[in-house]
């Protein structure tokens, strides 16, 4: 059929041809040339740290509001609102430790953890050390017979998520990935037609910050070297875009200029090595964890994000995937560094941080908004962490049958009573000499008044029991040592007294003591009390009680540092007090200590 346009042209050409004159060429304007596609943008949404925070910090401020702050069910708010942004184009990826630290995560060994993430959508996570923490299914902490796996309940947690979880440096004792992780350490997915390929790392600490028995099949391989490997097989896969997701982090003090890294200290953070090591184009993108600390800088072209964890932030990086060569244009890329998750913020602060309003006058919250628009917890995530928050609350509020004389704070870097306290309950328990408790093993201060089963677990989340270690004198000073200098934080003792150097390191113990500066018995074998922690290699002092024969340790299954200290307390007059300072000795030094920051 001919069209009205052939029949117009036909027709002049008649016409023109009656005339006599010359038959013109027809006119037709060419269509224009396709305009040349854009790059993609891809939004990559990190988060790491998590420990079970599937619930919001809820905290009542001196005028008697109530804030919130961080929670899934808030967090998805914010997801939302980035996919609506860039449909189709978020990845959502977790820097590890998805477990461990709250009654929600550990009653049912991280279950509600991975419900949450799978109905968050997440891609992939790291695996960190503390997923490592549960041990075998069930409520022992580590296996203790022959057919108990120790890594039973993450093996679970792993076939339960829809999610890969990712560690390219973690192996069998043969060298082979596990086989239960279904994969190698790596997955690839397609995003808006860009090809990204993944790689997980985790911590090389992690047989020291688990319990050991529990990683005791596995080996921990060198990050740099995993992540190199692992980059270079997903670059030959086709992978355009490659993004590790590490358990191994850093901190960034300066905030205000990301690519200003002079403010990043060196001296207690994995990632830096990893991303010396790279050749430069091996990844595009880092979402780090393990440190709870900041970090929203680039390290050459390569954007590396981290927040404080606990579900109160997180981390945004805009990549841009040129879609002709393939590659990320390192010119566009833009960085959003531990984004606050917030229901409502104070109209002057912008902020939901208790610890900021505490101190703050005249406090207005208004409902917080991202993306220009507001947010408000997802009604789905609610409902799926409805029954573990009840059955949460129901533990939170069972009385122990004990009250605190005084609130005892918890201290990381010093002497505390509430360290000395706990190290003289084990020491009474187990009817020792001593007692040592690590630092790391006390994590919230204990508040004044009736003592619930809620703040108790949260001073002592962990399953640790007790254990009792006979020690010669030289084993017990080479144990302290290993101890105070591993850089983890000051240990609480019992029974004794230690000398330090103010300063963290190799040569800070100097030297211990009986109370009262009575010096130890060369030939004596002294019963010392510790968590199981210690004993399996924890905080570095595996060196000395990997050597112990079996029939210097007596292990007191029966018995959690929850249980020894509420029994300490029903012990005595159904009271904690604070015992007296005095037994950690810190000797100031000469000059700064060397690795002080100006």
């Amino acid at each position: 059929m001919r069209t009205f346009r052939s029949s117009v042209l036909a027709l002049a050409v008649l016409v023109s041809a009656c005339k006599g004159g010359p038959t013109p060429a027809p006119s037709i304007t060419p269509p224009p040339a396709p305009a040349p596609a854009g790059p993609v943008r891809l939004t990559l949404v990190g988060t790491n740290d998590f420990h079970g925070w599937v619930m919001p910090h809820r905290a009542t401020l001196p005028d008697g509001q109530k804030v919130e702050q961080g929670g899934a069910a808030l967090f998805a708010s914010y997801v939302a609102r980035l996919r609506e942004d860039n449909p189709g184009g978020v990845l959502l990826v977790d820097g590890g430790d998805l477990f461990q630290g709250t009654l929600a995560s550990n009653l049912g060994e991280g279950a509600i953890v991975v419900d949450v993430y799978n109905l968050l959508g997440y891609t992939a996570v790291a695996i960190g050390n503390h997923e490592f923490d549960y041990g075998p299914v069930g409520p022992g902490p580590v296996a203790t017979r022959p057919d108990e796996d120790p890594l039973g309940a993450l093996k679970a947690r792993v076939a339960q998520a829809k999610f890969p979880f990712l560690s390219a440096n973690v192996r069998e004792k043969d060298g082979q990935p596990p086989a239960w992780l279904g994969n190698d350490g790596t997955t690839v997915v397609t995003v808006k037609g860009v090809k990204v390929g993944l790689l997980g790392l985790s911590t090389l600490s992690t047989p020291q910050t688990t319990n050991p028995a529990n990683v005791a099949s596995l080996r921990f391989e060198s990050l740099a070297d995993a992540a190199k490997q692992a980059a270079k097989s997903l670059r030959g896969q086709g992978a355009e875009v490659v993004v590790a997701v590490a358990h191994a982090g850093g901190k960034c003090t300066d905030l205000e200029n990301p690519r200003d890294t002079s403010g990043c200290e060196r001296d207690d953070g994995e990632i830096y090595a990893v991303l010396e090591a790279l050749p430069k184009g091996a990844v595009d993108a880092v979402v780090a964890g393990h440190t709870h600390q900041v970090m929203g800088h680039f390290f050459g072209d390569v954007p590396v994000i981290e927040t404080t964890g606990l579900a109160r932030s997180f981390g945004v990086v805009d990549l841009f995937v040129d879609p002709a060569t393939h590659r990320v244009l390192p010119e566009r890329t833009r960085i959003q560094a531990a984004i606050p998750v917030c229901g409502a913020v104070d109209a002057t602060l912008k902020s939901c941080d208790p610890l900021k309003l505490r101190d703050a006058k005249d406090v207005r919250l208004v409902p917080a908004t991202f993306l220009g628009r507001p947010v408000a917890p997802d009604a789905r995530v609610e409902a799926l962490v409805a029954p573990a928050e009840a059955r949460v609350e129901e533990e939170q509020r069972r009385p122990v049958g004990v009250e605190t004389q005084a609130r005892m704070p918890q201290v990381y870097e010093g002497e505390s009573a509430l360290g000395n306290l706990i190290a003289d309950a084990m020491r009474e328990a187990a009817r020792s000499d001593a007692a040592v408790m690590n630092a790391g093993g006390i994590r919230a201060d204990l508040p004044q008044g009736p003592l619930t089963f809620g703040k108790l677990y949260e001073i002592l989340p962990f399953d640790n029991t007790l254990a009792v270690l006979e020690l010669s004198a030289d084993e017990l000073r080479r144990f302290l040592a290993l101890a105070y200098g591993g850089r983890k934080g000051v240990f609480a003792v019992s029974g004794l007294e230690v000398t330090l150097g103010a300063c963290p390191g190799p040569e800070r113990f100097q030297g211990v003591t009986l109370p009262g500066g009575k010096p130890l018995k060369a030939k004596a074998t002294y019963r010392v009390a510790v968590p199981d922690f210690l004993l399996r290699g924890g905080d570095g002092v595996g060196p000395l009680t990997s050597t112990l024969p079996r029939e210097r340790i007596n292990l007191l299954q029966a018995q959690d540092l929850r249980e020894v200290l509420t029994a300490y307390g029903r012990a005595h007059g159904n009271a904690l007090k604070p015992p007296a300072l005095g037994r950690v000795h810190l000797v100031k030094p000469a000059g700064p200590c060397a690795d002080a920051k100006p």
